[in-house]
């Protein structure tokens, strides 16, 4: 049921490059798989070639629909070709080859990522592995543009797709304990109401495991909402850094009583808390930054009157200076830039004083 897809792109002869795509839960002929890949691809490739040539041909009840759309979209006669000998046929086993090495590849870190999962099982004292993986940091400086960030790890794999940013507003400057409240509340209170049998919860589910970046304060704070909202306490583990802050002594801090645990600096389990925490430390620490020079520069001030697009933005900004000097402009001057009506300049004008 696990599917691995190689694409070579050559042009002019040149092997420029080649993308690896993985699906699993398929269970139709190889022939039926590989024309929905092909039409799933070219439908969000920037452009389609001349020729696409195949590893094994397509049957003709799916060759023929699916010539006919890659010719609607290129404009011209796509040709579908399964080559038997030549350097076509070199560069269709050479795709072969590597769609199998990344089999092995991925096959092996499932497996690698399945052992780790089960350490951790047991570690925690789950019913079963943590396949969905949730983790939390708050980042700020000097509590200036706070932003919590959750990661998402599942199917072996972070989910960056999955990603979350939070602004957090109303609290104390540097209260990191208020600012991790308020996120949890925000990511768990629609899906605690769901698990509860409410509505609108379609594809929501709670995550089998809660990571939360620091010690017992962090998960205090994770303790109180998960009580407030009727969740599972042992869902939550906080990551402690251990002495020194070094990689491979995190002590990891329960959330309904239990004493710290240690998974030990060579523990398989730890590499990928620590990948997990590690990954969402990253994502907080760039989303604050962002944040932080937005706010110091005053650019969102600009981005959130209605008509002023990028292009504009931009011609503001270069014309007058910067943030400061669009304000010190009065609207007459606004309006003297291209693209900027007399309408515009004045909502310009009023946005920004």
């Amino acid at each position: 049921g696990q599917v691995e897809f190689t694409v070579m792109h050559v042009r002019q002869g040149k092997l420029l490059g080649s993308e690896a795509y993985s699906a699993k839960g398929l269970e139709h002929p190889d022939s039926e798989v590989l024309a929905d890949f092909v039409s799933s691809y070219y439908a969000k490739a920037p452009f389609v070639p001349d020729e696409v040539l195949l590893p094994a041909p397509i049957a003709e009840d799916d060759a023929a629909p699916l010539a006919a759309w890659l010719r609607e979209q290129r404009g011209k006669k796509v040709v579908l070709a399964t080559p038997e000998r030549g350097d076509r046929r070199r560069l269709t086993r050479l795709a072969e080859r590597n769609a199998a090495s990344n089999f092995v590849t991925r096959r092996n870190q499932r497996e690698d990522s399945d052992a780790a999962l089960e350490r951790l099982r047991q570690r925690l004292g789950l019913s079963k592995p943590p396949r969905v993986i949730e983790c939390f940091d708050v980042s700020h400086t000097a509590g200036e543009a706070t932003q919590a960030a959750c990661v998402v790890y599942q199917h072996h794999q972070m989910q960056a797709a999955e990603y979350r940013r939070y602004n957090v507003e109303g609290v104390v400057a540097g209260d990191d304990y208020a600012a991790m409240r308020q996120v949890l509340m925000r990511r768990y209170a629609r899906l605690a109401e769901v698990a509860a049998g409410g509505s609108g919860g379609a594809g929501a589910r709670m995550p089998d495991l809660v990571l939360v970046d620091g010690g017992r304060g962090q998960v205090g704070v994770a303790r109180e909402v998960f009580e407030e909202l009727g969740l599972d306490l042992s869902a939550i583990v906080g990551v402690e850094k251990g002495q020194g802050r070094k990689v491979g002594l995190e002590e990891l801090v329960f959330a309904d009583g239990r004493p710290k645990a240690w998974l030990g600096h060579d523990s398989a389990a730890l590499m990928l808390v620590a990948q997990i925490r590690d990954e969402a430390h990253r994502f907080a620490i760039t989303g604050m930054r962002a944040r932080r020079a937005r706010v110091r520069t005053g650019a969102s001030a600009l981005e959130e009157i209605a008509g002023v697009g990028p292009r504009k933005r931009a011609r503001l900004l270069q014309r007058f200076g910067g943030v400061r000097g669009v304000a010190a402009a009065s609207v007459d001057d606004l309006a003297s830039v291209e693209g900027i009506s007399r309408e515009l300049a004045e909502a310009i004008h009023r946005a920004l004083h």
